[in-house]
């Protein structure tokens, strides 16, 4: 197992995560002309295969990218040359070839989708919806945390940004742990036994439409966290099984440390930048938004699952 210290990167607060300026990750020209090579794009960007060129020549901002994400902070936010520089359509085929440099895009919904619109769409999670397509407060969570296998790497390109509002912010799940086992035990405890996750229109046929998961546990990998506190109370609402006094203590716990500003960051995210985190143990959330009136303004991110 892995145990997180005070020299473990990965157990970071907000006062020494590093300076922003080191949050970001800009692809070098070389890799840039590279990229450029698959530019325009006649079909679908997703029928995009990187080769062993762009591999080889993008290997050197490949290597930095994904040790912040494996063994650094656990994020990274990457930009391609000046604002500006290329069309939304470009953008996003340069975001989906860098998404399968770090590994494997996957299917995000029964649909098959690949390429997930982030926008508000009129929604309401209280009839089904993801957070996602809505202009939410989402809470501190992980992705596809009701999956057989979690996401390793979460994307998130910008294309547009709202109004006003819309902030990233995101915890290091390690330093949530430490601060769980040296003073909340008991909540340790309860958060590392199953509870009932909404599968949240996930669900194939002969399925159960929940799946129980701890929400902290570890492999050889280090912490797996798989949280979102609505699926999980819609998940014991359908599988009919009330949540525990214990157990909501655990999770009001859990929301608070993880909420705390000691531990978090966030930042807003520009258009033409790309936003990767390490799903497994980064919590992440988007604060609500206000949206622009006119339509082709409107806030409007890429969202891409990528297994490692």
């Amino acid at each position: 197992m892995s145990n997180s210290n005070a020299t473990d990167a990965r157990a970071w607060r907000a006062d020494t995560v590093g300076e922003p300026a080191s949050w970001y990750h800009a692809l070098s020209e070389s890799a840039l002309a590279e990229f450029e090579r698959f530019l325009p794009v006649a079909g679908l960007v997703t029928e995009l295969r990187p080769d062993q060129r762009l591999r080889d020549a993008v290997a050197a901002d490949i290597g930095p990218i994904r040790d912040a994400l494996e063994t650094g902070r656990g994020f990274v936010v990457i930009t391609a040359g000046a604002t500006g520089r290329y069309s939304p359509r470009e953008l996003t085929a340069i975001y989906w070839l860098l998404g399968s440099l770090l590994g494997r895009p996957i299917e995000q919904n029964v649909q098959g989708t690949l390429l997930y619109d982030v926008k508000d769409t009129g929604q309401d999670v209280r009839y089904g919806a993801r957070f996602s397509v809505t202009n939410s407060e989402s809470s501190f969570h992980t992705d596809s945390s009701f999956m057989e296998v979690v996401t390793d790497y979460v994307g998130l390109l910008c294309l547009n940004e709202a109004k006003a509002g819309g902030l990233s912010q995101i915890v290091s799940g390690y330093a949530v742990r430490e601060t769980l086992l040296a003073g909340e035990r008991k909540v340790w405890e309860q958060l590392n036994q199953p509870f009932h996750v909404d599968r949240r229109g996930g669900v194939r046929p002969g399925e159960e439409p929940t799946v129980r998961y701890p929400v902290f546990s570890e492999n050889a990998r280090g912490v797996l966290i798989r949280y979102l506190r609505y699926w999980i109370e819609a998940g014991h609402e359908k599988a009919a099984v009330l949540l525990t006094t214990e157990q909501i203590a655990a999770l009001d716990t859990l929301d608070r440390v993880a909420a705390d500003t000691r531990l978090r960051v966030e930042f807003a995210l520009r258009p033409g930048e790309m936003f990767f985190v390490n799903n497994r143990w980064i919590l992440h959330n988007r604060t609500a938004f206000e949206d622009h009136a006119e339509p082709d303004r409107r806030r409007h991110l890429l969202r891409l699952w990528v297994s490692a």
